[in-house]
């Protein structure tokens, strides 16, 4: 690998960290306020986590999902791959809308439409990944079984309030 490529390589996953962590920032920033006025009225059901484990999950899952994009990004051209980057930024666009409706509009009802979207669109992201790069696919693991537990969280939060 030449100079040039491993600093367009360093250059591309830095852009993709960004990327996926300043999603992370948006939805932490919209989300601020509410965990500690609205949130707190709502009734949750048993197995809802402190609120102190959000923030470090997140974190670990949006990196895990920046180098999975990376690594789609740098091996591999062609359709598939546009394929695959494009379901990977819807998804991380329902990411960040379930953030907004969710906690900045406190529409719970219309987050549990969003989520079940974003379940969908995560699972074809990973589907696509793997397809291209196994290990790509294997990092986004994590973020799509936490999304479920997240969808049944926000259901059980819409059945009790």
């Amino acid at each position: 690998m030449s100079a040039r490529s491993r600093s367009a390589d360093i250059v591309g996953l830095c852009l993709f960290l960004l990327l996926c962590l300043g999603v992370g920032a948006l939805a932490g920033w919209v989300t601020a306020e509410s965990v500690k006025s609205w949130y707190p009225t709502l009734r949750k059901p048993s197995f809802n986590p402190p609120n102190a484990i959000f923030g470090p999950v997140w974190t670990v899952l949006y990196i895990l999902m920046a180098v999975a994009a990376w690594r789609i990004w740098r091996s591999s051209k062609g359709a598939s791959a546009r394929r695959a980057s494009f379901f990977f930024a819807l998804q991380l666009a329902l990411n960040a809308s379930w953030s907004i409706v969710f906690f900045g509009l406190h529409g719970v009802g219309e987050a549990l439409i969003v989520i079940v979207l974003l379940d969908v669109a995560i699972f074809t992201t990973w589907a696509a990944f793997r397809r291209l790069d196994r290990l790509a696919a294997l990092l986004l693991v994590p973020y799509g079984l936490w999304v479920a537990f997240a969808t049944v969280l926000n259901a059980a939060i819409w059945r009790l309030n």
